[in-house]
């Protein structure tokens, strides 16, 4: 039994563990040690592309979704991703502008005012990358959007929603100002109610909103409408701008510079679709207005109907006389408050505080505004007489009654609170509208006041005279004083003035007001941009309302500035060509509506304008110079030395040629000789001085300049020799040319005068008296001597013998010079030209060329010449007849040259001459055997 149990033991023998000692491992223990190695799948392990992303690796989407989110920091943050992703990469903003727009458009009217500021100021970067025409589809939802913060019950969201309106406006001015419709009803509704018992005016006289008060807001009442009157103006401001020209808007120059007494050119509109299958036309008339326009009268008719656009609603006086039932008693009435404020910290009514003058200066602008709003003509002036008669009493009891009026200087201590009311005004807006100018106050006001007081006949002066007497008085006082104005308030000073010279049709307060402009106008060294705003005030004052107004024709103001135009052209110069150009345009139109004044001025000045070395008709542009020329049909009389001075002007290459040949030609017809008769003895051109100046222009040269080239020893002078007699002065190419056009209108304006055998004679004696004694001569001039002998010649006169020679001297000199041309074609063909008429026309002219080949005197170097002369002479067809008429005279020559030559070889140019000879020679005999068989 021990044995057994010992044996079983040891079969089942039980491990002693032992405390400190480690546990040996089972039998059947698995080993679950391993070994493993990485394997690389760069290309497997990526995610799919989702484009760029901010640095927190966060797309577009997420971005997106996130704008979802409820918690107010993660939105913020998605706006500022968005913003950081979209500066990244410009070109994913026109990508997702849908996307972006719209969510970014509906934080508009977020609860939390960090997120409504981080929304504002993506828009305004959004806003600097896309243009407008990308916007277009996605308007309407910003519109929407924008609409829906303006009527949100949170003050904070309507602040803000202003500050929306500010980025739309200042890059989408056209887009919004389409949608008045609604905006201007959200404007009143920041501002008021409607009255319970009300829906248009009732019977106390007051509109159908009242203001309202709230004391949630962070500012004052007073500075919550400052805030909105600036948004208003600045939104009414886009709506008149954004106009389209071709909607029948009155003309305006500048800066909005009497717009309303100008003319309008209304559109008609066109159906298309009833012309395309009928006979009749369509006639488009130019200038059809009361102005000439560059746009056309005429536009397409919208495919939409006629009550779906969003433009109409402004259109008629009745609209907007609608809505200014509305605004303007608000207006009274924010005034009224205001002014009450004032008048308890001062007694002085006519000192205002900084926020109470740029208050009534909001309410003035969008008065103004309003009468601008509609765009015809006639429609302005019904809203004038509207307002005239529903406010006129109001505006004078609330606005004029202390006019002008100041700024008062409160002595403030700085506090603590200062910074924190400041910061306040500068999250509302009011500061930028409370930096206004006593001037630009006063001026505003006068510009609404004149656009009331009665036109033309209805005008009495009694009835006006209590409001219309202080402006008056104001604006000759701010004229008058030596202060520099700028450029804006002058504009509407000279809007003023325009109205109140034409409306009241008086001449001594026309009088009164173009003084004070004129002494304005005399100041020294005014800036550009003033000056020629004054000349522009004057020039389209005298151009438009001359013929209408009697009372302004006969102006002593304006007759003194129109006398003083010329001094100032001469004394302007180049120094700025635009203001000379603005002086032209005013002296033009007066000269040719005969102004004494002017004449008499452009008379005395007339030798200094068109002065040939620094007179404005040569060192100005293209279009004044052509303007100068013009204005020479109305110029009195042209004494001797005006014309030198224009001869000159023609013939120095300065001005054009088609500019000097108009300028020749309005002397031509200035002058009797022309063929008009005038009883008066006072002629603008004398006889003696129209042939003067034309002999002038034909030579080039003055008498001094010709004897000026006689001692001259240049290198473009060619000697003289027996085949050239006279040493012939080489002009340039250009020079030439020139001179050669302004021959052909001066043969053209002698050849049209009654009597060509005198003409031929005067010019026949002046050659030889100026041109014939002469060594040096210049090539224009040979060729202008030959065109116009040949030109004027009449067929019954015989030329003198003394002029014959000098036109062979002539002809032979240039057929000299023509060999040598071998550039310039354009020349080649004007002197041969000029060549070829003379010895055609001029008897006996090729007879004596012919003479003056003396063979025997000629060097071997001279023999080659000869030769290309004559070939020259006889390939041309119509001179063989004349060279066959002298041809033992010719055979003579031709023998002279073969016995000189009569060796065994023969030279090239003379086998060409003897080829040239054979063959006229041949041809002439033919063609008198011809003559004889018919």
């Amino acid at each position: 039994m021990k044995a057994k149990k010992q044996k079983r033991q040891g079969d089942f023998q039980k491990v002693q563990l032992k405390v400190g000692k480690k546990k040996p491992k089972a039998d059947n223990a698995t080993n679950v040690n391993f070994r493993s190695k990485a394997i690389h799948l760069p290309e497997q392990l990526k995610h799919a592309d989702s484009g760029p992303t901010t640095h927190r690796q966060l797309d577009i989407k997420d971005l997106l979704s996130k704008l979802h989110h409820i918690n107010s920091n993660i939105k913020q943050g998605a706006l500022v991703g968005l913003r950081e992703l979209l500066s990244a990469q410009p070109s994913m903003i026109e990508l997702h502008a849908s996307a972006v727009l719209s969510e970014v458009a509906a934080l508009f009217t977020d609860k939390d005012g960090s997120v409504r500021a981080a929304a504002v100021r993506l828009l305004r970067f959004i806003t600097q990358c896309i243009p407008a025409e990308r916007v277009v589809p996605f308007f309407p939802l910003l519109s929407a959007h924008l609409t829906c913060a303006m009527t949100h019950i949170s003050e904070a969201i309507q602040e803000d929603a202003l500050r929306v309106l500010d980025v739309v406006l200042e890059h989408y001015p056209g887009l919004l100002s389409q949608r008045h419709t609604v905006l201007l009803t959200n404007f009143l509704e920041l501002i008021s109610q409607k009255r319970k018992a009300a829906t248009g005016q009732d019977k106390s006289g007051k509109g159908g909103f009242a203001l309202t008060i709230s004391t949630n807001r962070s500012v004052t009442a007073q500075q919550w409408r400052l805030t909105v009157l600036l948004r208003l103006g600045s939104f009414l401001q886009a709506v008149v701008e954004e106009r389209p020209l071709d909607e029948g808007v009155t003309s305006s120059i500048g800066l909005g510079m009497w717009a309303g007494e100008k003319g309008s050119v209304t559109s008609v509109d066109v159906s298309w679709e009833e012309h395309v299958f009928g006979k009749g036309r369509i006639q488009v008339f130019e200038n059809s207005g009361a102005v000439p326009t560059p746009h056309s009268a005429y536009r397409l008719r919208p495919d939409s109907k006629a009550g779906a656009g969003m433009n109409k609603e402004l259109c008629s006086a009745e609209t907007v006389q609608g809505f200014a039932g509305t605004l303007v008693p608000l207006l009274l009435e924010i005034w009224v408050e205001a002014a009450g404020g004032d008048h308890v910290q001062t007694d002085s009514g006519h000192l205002l505080s900084a926020e109470a003058m740029a208050l009534m200066f909001q309410i003035l602008t969008i008065l103004q505004l309003l009468r601008r709003v509609s765009p015809h003509r006639d429609q302005q002036d019904i809203l004038d007489a509207w307002f005239r008669n529903s406010y006129l009493t109001d505006f004078k009891h609330h606005f004029m009654k202390n006019f002008p009026y100041g700024l008062l200087e409160v002595a403030r201590h700085k506090k603590k609170a200062d910074g924190k009311r400041i910061r306040q005004q500068v999250a509302a807006g009011t500061v930028a509208g409370g930096n206004v100018e006593p001037l630009a106050l006063n001026v505003t006001l006068c510009q609404v006041m004149v656009t009331l007081s009665l036109r033309g006949q209805d005008h009495v002066e009694a009835e006006d005279a209590d409001w219309l007497r202080p402006i008056r008085v104001f604006i000759r006082e701010t004229l008058s004083n030596e202060g520099k104005l700028s450029s804006k308030h002058l504009a509407a000073l000279l809007e003023v003035v325009w109205r109140m010279i034409v409306t009241q049709r008086s001449r001594v307060v026309t009088d009164d007001l173009l003084q004070a402009v004129y002494v304005q106008y005399q100041q020294r060294n005014l800036a550009v941009s003033v000056r020629s705003l004054l000349l522009r005030f004057f020039s389209q004052l005298y151009i438009q309302e001359h013929q209408n107004h009697p009372h302004i024709a006969r102006s002593r103001i304006l007759a003194r500035w129109l006398a003083s135009l010329p001094v100032q052209l001469v004394q302007l110069g180049s120094r700025n060509p635009q203001l000379s150009a603005q002086l032209l345009e005013t002296i033009h139109p007066a000269a040719a509506r005969g102004n004494k004044d002017l004449l008499q001025s452009l008379q005395k000045n007339a030798c200094s304008i068109y002065d040939p070395q620094e007179g404005c008709v040569v060192v100005l542009p293209v279009e004044s110079q052509k303007r100068l020329v013009q204005i020479l049909h109305f110029l009195p009389a042209f004494p001797a030395e005006l014309l030198a001075c224009l001869s000159q002007v023609c013939n120095t290459g300065r001005v054009s040629a088609s500019l000097a040949t108009m300028l020749i030609r309005t002397i031509h017809l200035r002058s009797p000789l022309c063929g008009w008769s005038s009883s008066s003895q006072d002629v603008p051109v004398k006889d003696v001085d129209y042939l003067s100046f034309f002999f002038t222009t034909l030579t080039g040269f003055s008498s001094e300049m010709l004897q000026a080239l006689q001692d001259t020893d240049e290198d473009c002078l060619l000697p003289s020799s027996i085949l050239s007699p006279l040493s012939v002065f080489a002009t340039t190419l250009e020079q030439f040319l020139h001179h050669w056009d302004i021959v052909e209108e001066v043969c053209h304006c002698l050849d049209s005068l009654g009597s060509r055998a005198q003409c031929f004679d005067v010019i026949q004696n002046a050659i030889i008296k100026n041109l014939c004694g002469l060594v040096v001569v210049p090539d224009c001039v040979c060729a202008a001597i030959l065109r116009c002998v040949s030109r004027l010649l009449d067929v019954n006169f015989l030329p003198s013998d003394t002029l014959l020679h000098f036109l062979s001297d002539c002809c032979l000199s240039m057929l000299n010079l023509l060999l040598q041309l071998e550039e310039s074609a354009h020349k080649r063909d004007a002197v041969w030209e000029a060549c070829f008429a003379a010895l055609s026309t001029v008897p006996r002219l090729l007879r004596l060329v012919l003479q003056s080949f003396c063979v025997c005197d000629l060097c071997e170097e001279e023999l080659p010449v000869l030769a290309q002369i004559l070939s020259l002479l006889l390939q041309h067809t119509q001179l063989r007849n004349h060279m066959m008429a002298n041809a033992s005279l010719l055979q003579h020559i031709i023998q002279d040259l073969t016995h000189f030559y009569g060796g065994e070889t023969r030279e090239q140019w003379l086998t060409d001459l003897l080829y040239c000879y054979s063959v006229t020679l041949s041809g002439h005999r033919a063609n008198m055997g011809m003559s004889d068989i018919y």
